[in-house]
């Protein structure tokens, strides 16, 4: 299993919109293979940092998913609405692997 980590710099004055934005993901991602652990927004602290985290079985399920992603709707959508907000400023994509018991 691999787990994603997404750092987002967000715009603290569009915090609602990422939150929809957020909301647009989570089912997208579970239909696509993978299982969103869902988004963590601002609330103590820096007003402009979220995290999100989702898994997938393996890296090749991970890349398989990516490539479903550019022709889904769904995504495509979810894409647009995040350049038409301009909420994301920027982010970081890592890859972990969890340890469990």
């Amino acid at each position: 299993m691999i787990t994603c980590y997404l750092k987002y710099i967000i715009d603290p004055y569009k915090v609602p919109e990422f939150e929809h934005y957020a909301k647009l993901w989570i089912p997208l991602v579970n239909r696509l293979g993978g299982m969103h652990h869902g988004y963590f927004l601002p609330h103590e602290g820096a007003n402009n940092i979220a995290y999100a985290l989702f898994s997938f079985p393996s890296l090749a399920e991970y890349e398989l998913y990516r490539r479903r992603m550019e022709i889904d709707e769904g995504c495509q959508a979810a894409y647009a609405y995040a350049n038409e907000t301009r909420c994301i400023i920027s982010y970081e994509r890592s890859f972990m692997r969890p340890v469990l018991e």
